[in-house]
C-alpha cells in the first residue's frame, strides 16, 4: 500500500513541470482547499461507508475550490455513482431525462433530489420539483386533485429508495447533509387531507394534500403547482420522519 501510494505521488510529481500557469493555479486552489479538514459524519446508514463519505466530502471540497455554487443535482449523480463504486456498490445510472429513477444501486432504484435553498432550514425539507404533473385533467374542480395525487403515488412506484442532498449552510463554512425519505411516508398521501385554493389567481389552481400522523399532526404536504409551472412539490416535510445518512462540513474561502 505504501508503495502504491509513493508510485501515485511520484506519478502526480512528475506531471507537475508540464503545466501551464494557468493549470498551476488550478491545482494550488484545489489543494489549498483539500489541506482544510473535512468533517466527515456517518451516521448508521447502508449505502455511505467512512471510505465513501471521505471521497464524497474531497469531491465536495474539490467542486467549491472553484465554485461558489451548491451541487447541482447532475453532479450529485455522478459523485454518487463515482463515491459508492469506489465502495463496492454496484452503481449505474439511468438515462438522462429518465421520469422516475435516477440512479441504480446495488439492483434497486433510487430517486435523487437536492436542496439549497437560501432559507434552508435543518428541520424541514422542501423538494421544489418532486415531479412534473404533465397536462392531464386538470382545472377549478377540487376533485381534479385527486387524480394529480394517484399521479404521484404512480411515479413512487418507479423506484424504490429517495435520497436528498441538502446544502445547509454556505461559504465559507459549508455544510452538507444526505438524507433519506422513506417512500413508506409518502405512500401515507393517499390518505390525506386535499385542499384547492379556489380564490388563486392561477389558473389551473394550485392545491394540497395535507398529510398527518395518527395524532392529527402534519407530517409533510404535497403542493400542486399550478399556471405555468405544473410541478408537484413536497413542502414542511419535518427531519424527524426521515433518516441521515451522512453530513459534511468544511471552510473554503469565498470564491
Amino acid at each position: 500500500m505504501a508503495d502504491k501510494r509513493k508510485q501515485r505521488i511520484d506519478g502526480i510529481l512528475s506531471v507537475i513541470p508540464q503545466l501551464t500557469d494557468g493549470q498551476l493555479q488550478w491545482l494550488a486552489d484545489a489543494i489549498q482547499v483539500l489541506s482544510n479538514p473535512c468533517k466527515c459524519t456517518v451516521h448508521s446508514s447502508d449505502l455511505i461507508d467512512e471510505t465513501a463519505a471521505r471521497s464524497f466530502g474531497d469531491a465536495l471540497q474539490i467542486h467549491h475550490s472553484s465554485s461558489a455554487e451548491p451541487l447541482s443535482k447532475d453532479r450529485f449523480e455522478y459523485l454518487l455513482l463515482k463515491v459508492l463504486t469506489l465502495s463496492h456498490h454496484k452503481v449505474s445510472l439511468a438515462p438522462r431525462g429518465n421520469p422516475g429513477h435516477d440512479i441504480s444501486i446495488d439492483g434497486l432504484k433510487v430517486s435523487l433530489k437536492t436542496q439549497a435553498n437560501r432559507e434552508i432550514r435543518p428541520d424541514v425539507i422542501w423538494i421544489s420539483k418532486f415531479m412534473e404533473l404533465g397536462k392531464g385533467q386538470w382545472g377549478d374542480d377540487p376533485k381534479d386533485l385527486v387524480g394529480l395525487r394517484n399521479l404521484s403515488l404512480a411515479h413512487l412506484k418507479q423506484y424504490k429508495r429517495i435520497l436528498s442532498l441538502r446544502c445547509l449552510a454556505r461559504a465559507p463554512q459549508w455544510r452538507y447533509e444526505l438524507v433519506e425519505i422513506p417512500k413508506s411516508l409518502m405512500v401515507l398521501a393517499i390518505d390525506g387531507e386535499l385542499e384547492m385554493k379556489s380564490k388563486s389567481k392561477q389558473y389551473p389552481k394550485p392545491g394540497y394534500c395535507h398529510v398527518r400522523d395518527s395524532k392529527g399532526q402534519e407530517m409533510y404536504q404535497l403542493y400542486f403547482d399550478g399556471g405555468t409551472e405544473r410541478k408537484l412539490q413536497i413542502k414542511n416535510l419535518r427531519m424527524c420522519h426521515c433518516k441521515l445518512h451522512a453530513t459534511w462540513e468544511f471552510v473554503t474561502r469565498p470564491v
